[in-house]
């Protein structure tokens, strides 16, 4: 049954604290920032004081209740725990410290990992893209009334959260876990097929790209390609009138698909027939299987292993974001392990269950992800 819990504002269970401190030039500073979405504290960079532009520091004491005053609409609220022991914030972080005879500031900061939490003290609709208006001054979030039971209720619904929590991290491990397992299997099979067999990617596949000129007055829709082994994904259609691009490359079943931007870091797959026909810019390279050389069915799952994309960065030089594109020519060039076709059918059979299990290990993770947004809901609603 549905609790009513009275209404307080957050200026009468919180109180801001000032420990700011000159900068001593020759002292090594620890600075933290505050991560998104309430996942806590963390080591930002340590700072000779000489090269720290501003006036002054801000000591952090463990159970202060934190926030960045710039990215508070992305939920970036925190509990200092013993990571900020000897630590300084910014300014731009604020600090707290609750009157603990009526706020335990770990379910005040549960209550914020909710999104309409953040939303509600920005004025923001839930989901809304943020402006410059947006920094959040400590007088309006203190102004914020929250509905806050009594101390004990506060720590029970606490323990039932962080509890279903540690299920739910429990139940991630494990899935990974397996997921892991898959992929070691169809890396360790691929490799005893191939056995001594080598072959550069030129020889089994050959680029070919269906090339569509863009019509102001068609409508295309868009597929992505995740990194790091993700596979294909279906987006949004755009109009010839939407896109800056004077062509598209149209997928096609069996295609693997080869993003230039970010094939360094596993964007590549093989076209599921679901997505045949579907489009992608120019960025993203198409290539078909040459007939007695490579399998489509065979390159999927070998597609998504680390062990396949890892072998992609050696096609590229620079490091991060300035790794340069991922070019066809330099794609073909790369030499990997491979079985005749033959073989690649009998690896087609043995992987088809892991396959099966990956799809299944995909739905599991989705359902976790909405577990939390629930739980939250009902803890917050009175309900848990």
């Amino acid at each position: 049954m549905k609790k009513e819990w009275p209404k307080v504002r957050l200026g009468e269970v919180l109180r801001q604290v000032d420990r700011s401190e000159a900068i001593d030039a020759s002292r090594v500073y620890r600075l933290m920032g505050v991560r998104w979405y309430g996942q806590g504290l963390f080591v930002r960079e340590e700072k000779i004081g000489a090269e720290i532009a501003a006036n002054g520091v801000y000591s952090v004491k463990p159970g202060d209740f934190v926030y960045n005053r710039l990215f508070a609409w992305k939920g970036s609220f925190a509990v200092a725990g013993p990571e900020s022991h000897n630590a300084y914030l910014s300014n731009e972080f604020p600090c707290f410290l609750a009157d603990r005879m009526r706020l335990d500031p770990s379910f005040l900061l549960w209550s914020f990992r909710e999104e309409r939490a953040w939303s509600k003290v920005l004025g923001l609709r839930m989901g809304a893209t943020p402006t410059s208006r947006n920094r959040l001054k400590e007088s309006v979030f203190l102004a914020m009334e929250i509905p806050l039971p009594p101390l004990a209720e506060q720590r029970r619904v606490v323990a039932r959260i962080e509890g279903l929590a540690a299920q739910i991290h429990e139940a991630r491990s494990l899935r990974q876990q397996a997921a892991e397992e898959v992929e070691a299997f169809i890396t360790s099979v691929h490799v005893r097929l191939a056995g001594n067999r080598r072959k550069a990617l030129g020889e089994l596949l050959l680029l070919d790209e269906d090339v569509v000129s863009i019509a102001p007055a068609g409508t295309f829709p868009q597929v992505g390609v995740r990194s790091f082994g993700g596979s294909l994904f279906p987006k949004s259609a755009v109009s010839g009138m939407e896109t800056t691009y004077k062509r598209f490359n149209r997928l096609y079943d069996g295609a693997l698909v080869l993003s230039q931007v970010k094939g360094w870091e596993g964007a590549v797959a093989i076209c599921p027939s679901e997505l045949a026909g579907w489009f992608v810019s120019p960025e993203y390279r198409t290539f078909r299987c040459v007939a007695d050389e490579a399998r489509a069915g065979y390159l999927a799952p070998l597609a998504r292993t680390e062990w396949f994309w890892r072998n992609l960065t050696r096609a590229t030089r620079g490091v991060g974001a300035r790794r340069e594109r991922t070019r066809p020519e330099q794609f073909l060039e790369i030499e990997l392990p491979m079985p005749n076709v033959e073989k690649q059918k009998q690896g087609e059979a043995l992987f088809a269950d892991m396959n099966l299990l990956k799809h299944l290990q995909a739905e599991t993770s989705a359902e976790l992800d909405t577990l939390p947004p629930a739980i939250l809901d009902r803890a917050f609603n009175g309900d848990l």
